[in-house]
């Protein structure tokens, strides 16, 4: 058999492997192994799990094609060595047919690729028929949310806890603090099963709103309002965190993001006694500028014990 025939054979059973090695690691992608954790996480959104699948096809495909390539090359240089005798094939020096098929072969995979990625950067994008709009506002070192439908407006900090333990000398074990630098004083409140469109822009420099769990990732920039959205599982309420993914200041790692993704009848009742708090307290105090909603108290406890997640904690 010729150098040029054995390669053929060997591609076509490396290709065969290939393609049942990725079958069977595509059914086995959802177990929570070690080796899970090391990949990108599926979300509680419907977004973010299209987007894990996407990646998840592309990553299947380099893999095959990184097996096919890399064991021809091995096994060709293990083979065909000088040292077993090998005689080189001087007259390979063009062959039409195999320069169109490694030519066209790349342009159809590449196109397969971008028909699932196109259709998903689509969606991502797609901000129409939303139901809660808010405008997210990163500043040095924090986060302001504006419900714009409802008059709502308040601050979002690092906890007074991790606040603490973080400062030099303090003496405060972090150990101790729960969700050390990823609980805040006010978490954003979002109804589950609802499309949530986010308006994120920054105050004084760059941030990024991230959070991983949504399939999320949002740079809020000065002078430009950037639109993210999501919709979080019906069955997925909860509490779910991420952090300022822009390298922003001296302080960019005490800026992190909590979610309060609620039942839409537990958000309507707090949505509806937060902006009634907040006209009172404005009433009361003509010109002042907003201020953290007395309503939002108990989420922010909940924040602080780990029994009250409803999903894991994430901080990718």
């Amino acid at each position: 058999m010729t150098i040029r025939a054995k390669l053929t054979s060997l591609a076509g059973a490396l290709a065969a492997a290939s393609i049942t090695l990725a079958a069977h690691a595509s059914e086995d992608g959802g177990s929570d192994s070690g080796w899970s954790q090391l990949n990108m996480t599926r979300g509680v959104t419907e977004i973010s799990r299209k987007i894990y699948d996407l990646h998840m096809e592309i990553f299947w495909v380099c893999v095959v094609i990184g097996v096919i390539v890399f064991g021809a090359m091995i096994w060709s240089i293990v083979n065909f060595r000088k040292s077993k005798g090998a005689i080189p094939d001087v007259t390979l020096v063009h062959n039409t047919k195999v320069e169109v098929i490694w030519t066209a072969l790349p342009v159809v995979i590449l196109i397969a690729m971008a028909v699932p990625a196109a259709r998903t950067l689509v969606e991502i994008e797609d901000t129409t028929k939303t139901e809660v709009t808010i405008k997210v506002t990163g500043f040095q070192w924090g986060w302001q949310y504006d419900y714009l439908d409802d008059g709502v407006v308040y601050y979002s900090h690092l906890d007074r806890k991790s606040n603490a333990a973080r400062e030099l000398l303090s003496g405060i074990d972090p150990n101790t603090v729960p969700h050390y630098l990823l609980n805040v004083d006010n978490p954003l409140v979002v109804p589950v099963d609802t499309k949530v469109r986010l308006l994120v822009t920054g105050a004084d420099v760059i941030h990024s709103w991230w959070v991983p769990d949504f399939g999320v990732k949002k740079d809020a920039i000065p002078g430009f309002v950037n639109e993210a959205w999501f919709r979080v599982d019906a069955d997925k309420p909860g509490l779910y965190r991420g952090q300022c993914a822009e390298l922003c200041g001296r302080d960019h790692g005490f800026m992190p993001i909590v979610v309060d993704a609620r039942s839409k009848a537990d958000f309507a009742a707090w949505l509806k006694n937060t902006a009634a708090e907040q006209k009172k307290a404005a009433a009361a105090a003509p010109g002042a500028t907003a201020v953290a909603p007395a309503s939002a108290a108990p989420a922010t406890a909940a924040a602080d014990t780990t029994a009250s997640l409803a999903a894991p904690a994430t901080a990718h």
